[in-house]
């Protein structure tokens, strides 16, 4: 398979096997009118398995999605052929719109304008929790 270097944009590396068409989804990329290659169960040393999206666009993207979905994914930005920055993405200590709750007693159901507000009570579990009725968020 031959997936060709991109110009200017953004590489999501080292994201776990399975978690790439999330990240795409919550960072809205099919929304975007940008190229977008989306590259699943990829050989890696380090992880065994891994998935790689490829953004050919400078866009901005919402690092608090890839914290929340894999904090361990690497961002690589990408200006005209060339590496220019490399970074790890921690987990956020709160969410703000990225998922919404799903309980259906939430003062979020019936107050729509509120933000979806989750902050992080369990790092090493990875649990985030609903700022307003303590529900606990799933990312699947």
């Amino acid at each position: 398979m031959n997936i060709d270097s991109i110009k200017d944009g953004i590489v999501i590396d080292h994201i776990k096997a399975g978690c790439a068409m999330k990240i795409y989804e919550l960072l809205g990329l099919d929304k975007q009118d940008v190229s977008v290659a989306i590259i699943k169960n990829v050989s890696s040393r380090k992880l065994g398995k891994k998935d790689i999206i490829k953004v050919d666009a400078d866009i901005p993207v919402d690092l608090d999605v890839i914290g929340f979905i894999d904090p361990d994914a690497t961002v690589n930005i990408i200006k005209d052929g060339v590496l220019i920055k490399k970074y790890t993405v921690d987990m956020p200590e709160k969410l703000v719109n990225v998922i919404s709750c799903k309980n259906p007693r939430c003062i979020t159901t019936c107050e729509q304008e509120l933000a979806q507000i989750f902050n992080l009570t369990d790092r090493e579990n990875k649990v985030y929790r609903c700022a307003y009725c303590e529900t606990k968020a799933s990312i699947n």
